[in-house]
């Protein structure tokens, strides 16, 4: 992969040139190319070995405020010379928009791009019986951690490598690698009456030496699976709930795609019209930053090719800013965030590494906080309207009783309105893990309603 840099930089810009030649007002080309394994052990024996490669290109295409959007992984100048007509063929049959465009020239970032260690070349030298190591010894961890732990449903450590070329008719032209290394394991204990409870732990970062190591990874996946056992119902009640980081995350991430511009201006989102007014508790701060150095969603430009910022959405409990590409920006009367992502050769904005500011306490400080209330540590269904910000979802943990987990919970019900419950957050926790591009720590909301028997 080293020496693709040239050859996805002039697939790019050929396919530009190209389409600019034969009529496009504008064109926007990325080249691609990749590589991944993913192995995975059960029980000691393997059950998976996949490895593959990828090349494609895309293309997209405006002319007279019409777009197009074309792919291909045939990079002979017969495919090469399909993707572009096709693209110019689809523009004529489409609708004219007059939000369509590229990005100000003015507006581009400019070399040097800022260096944000998003590869590591170690990575792609793991073998496939490196790998198959890795997961058999995270596994064997987890099984000889304690006799109750008796069966697997295995641990997969998996690997990706990748490079991408982006030019852009107005000028832009930008290059980029990146790595990602993760590991799984997933532990089986036998519960009372022949339940089966399984609880899993993982591992993931853009570099291989800051990966968990293999065995503490199976080890918490076994302390985390017998914490499981003995789990039981508890009544409908209304109590505090703590989000472990884990399922925290999938909170803001929910809430991140309240904010994104295309779903202010579709009107699909229960956040239309909120900017400048509270939108979560005080001690609330949430920050989309993709000039994080090794972070999941780091990127030193944008799919606009914008330079990238640090935007702050909500500061303090009041929402400052939507993330908005250029066209979700004209739509709305605004101006471009740096949040463009390219996705199938379209554009459209998103997050880049969206982050719940961490506070101060310990995950053990805020459930000896907590008089009563539940410890929820997975989530299951999705349960969210976002027109309205009503939530509802699956729920297990512990139950919390004076301070301490008094005993697992299964099978019930939180819900409330994610409004309400960002509203209600009272302490944020300082466990903060970048895992992946969306990360939170530990919270409390003082009140949720928690449906059980």
């Amino acid at each position: 992969m080293n020496d693709d840099r040239d050859d996805l930089l002039g697939l790019a810009s050929n396919l530009v040139e190209r389409a600019r030649s034969l009529g496009a007002d504008s064109a926007e080309a990325t080249a691609r190319a990749g590589w991944e394994l993913s192995v995975k052990v059960r029980l000691g024996e393997p059950e998976l070995v996949e490895e593959a490669g990828h090349r494609g290109v895309s293309l997209r295409v405006i002319r007279g405020q019409r777009v197009a959007v074309t792919s291909t992984s045939d990079l002979s100048e017969v495919g090469i010379a399909r993707c572009v007509s096709d693209a110019l063929m689809l523009a004529e049959l489409s609708e004219a928009d007059a939000c369509a465009g590229p990005a100000a020239p003015e507006d581009l970032a400019t070399e040097p791009y800022p260096d944000l260690q998003l590869y590591d070349p170690s990575v792609e030298t793991i073998t496939a019986e490196v790998a198959l190591e890795r997961a058999r010894r995270a596994e064997r961890a987890a099984l000889e951690f304690d006799p109750r732990i008796t069966l697997s449903e295995g641990a997969t450590f998996s690997r990706t490598t990748g490079a991408s070329a982006r030019v852009i008719s107005n000028g832009f032209s930008g290059f980029q690698r990146g790595s990602y290394a993760s590991m799984v394991v997933t532990p089986v204990a036998e519960d009372e009456g022949g339940k089966r409870r399984r609880g899993f732990h993982w591992s993931a970062r853009r570099h291989l030496a800051e990966l968990d190591p293999d065995e503490e990874v199976g080890r918490e996946a076994a302390r985390r699976t017998l914490a499981k056992l003995g789990a039981r119902k508890v009544p409908t009640a209304e109590a505090a709930v703590i989000f472990d980081p884990e399922i925290a995350r999938s909170i803001v991430g929910t809430f991140a795609g309240c904010i994104l511009g295309g779903s202010i201006w579709r009107k699909s989102s229960y956040l239309v019209g909120r900017e400048g007014t509270p939108v979560a508790s005080p001690l609330v701060t949430m920050v989309d930053d993709p000039l994080i150095v090794r972070g999941p969603g780091s990127r030193p430009y944008d799919g606009e090719g914008l330079a990238s910022r640090r935007n702050v959405v909500v500061q303090d409990g009041v929402l400052k800013t939507y993330l908005l590409d250029s066209y979700s920006a004209r739509k709305l009367g605004s101006r471009s965030t740096g949040s463009a992502a390219v996705s199938g050769g379209s554009i459209g904005p998103s997050t880049s590494n969206f982050i719940l500011s961490p506070g101060t306490s310990t995950r053990e400080e805020i459930i000896a906080s907590t008089e009563r209330g539940l410890y929820v540590t997975e989530m299951m269904g999705f349960g969210f309207n976002a027109i309205t910000g009503d939530y509802s979802r699956g729920a297990v943990g512990f139950w919390i009783e004076d301070g301490k987990l008094a005993f697992p919970v299964s099978e019930v019900t939180v819900s409330s309105n994610l409004n309400t419950m960002l509203e209600n957050i009272d302490v944020i926790g300082s466990d903060l893990d970048l895992k992946t591009s969306t990360a939170a720590p530990t919270f409390r909301g003082s009140k949720m309603t928690i449906a059980g028997t």
